[in-house]
């Protein structure tokens, strides 16, 4: 898989269809990072040889430019001094360095152009990494909820297919049955209480009243009435 492409699939990663899919999205993410950053590895030491290369072919251009320089410095002192032939074969030692250092100079510059190429990878490559690091950070935490409210709802679906839920709402309407028979017998015995104490109250005004007629008869001597025999 190319550097684009693994790059392509983190920005645009599909979460459903990862989680929907055979492949474990937390598995598929770190995995592409891991890519990415052996990519970047690569690359930068990709960056670190051709600097080195440039600064090579830096020393030997300053070489050659300088050879031609002090040739080209003795062919003028030839010309001062009279000495036309020697100047001659000072230009003519010159030429091949000349020729050298141009020739060093376009190569120097086309790697100038190659190595800011290759820093200008670099760079969108670290923030790609970056960018792809906190998408991957943020996809697992999903990828994680998603998942356990998967577990919960199975969870949830299990208990109501096994009547778990069912028993507890049997349960509740029993709890109720009771909670109303308690109140009921509760009410009953309030009445109950309330009667007997109405009862006692009637109870004592025969009582008060058997009580004031015998006080008359004695006071006029009469008989107190028979009672009737007994049952």
């Amino acid at each position: 898989m190319g550097l684009l492409d693994r790059i392509g699939r983190v920005i645009r990663a599909n979460l459903n269809s990862l989680i929907n899919g055979a492949e474990d999205p937390e598995k598929i993410l770190e995995q592409t990072v891991a890519e990415m950053q052996e990519d970047l590895i690569q690359l930068r030491q990709s960056v670190a040889q051709a600097i080195a290369t440039q600064k090579r072919t830096e020393r030997q251009y300053s070489q050659a430019q300088s050879k031609a320089d002090e040739w080209y410095g003795r062919a003028q002192l030839g010309l001062q001094k009279g000495q036309e032939n020697l100047a001659r074969e000072a230009l003519t030692r010159r030429k091949p360095y000349l020729e050298t250092a141009h020739a060093l100079r376009s190569q120097l510059d086309q790697q100038e152009q190659v190595v800011a190429q290759l820093k200008k990878n670099m760079r969108t490559l670290e923030s790609k990494i970056a960018e792809a690091r906190t998408k991957k950070d943020m996809y697992i935490a999903r990828a994680r909820s998603a998942e356990a409210s998967r577990k919960i709802n199975e969870m949830i679906g299990q208990a109501g297919a096994s009547g778990a839920i069912a028993a507890f709402e049997r349960m509740e309407e029993k709890v109720s049955a009771l909670e109303i028979q308690s109140e009921a017998i509760a009410e009953l015995n309030e009445t109950s209480s309330l009667e007997g104490q109405f009862a006692a109250l009637e109870a004592g005004e025969d009582v008060d009243a058997e009580l004031a007629a015998m006080k008359a008869q004695l006071l006029t001597g009469e008989e107190p009435p028979n009672l009737p025999p007994a049952g």
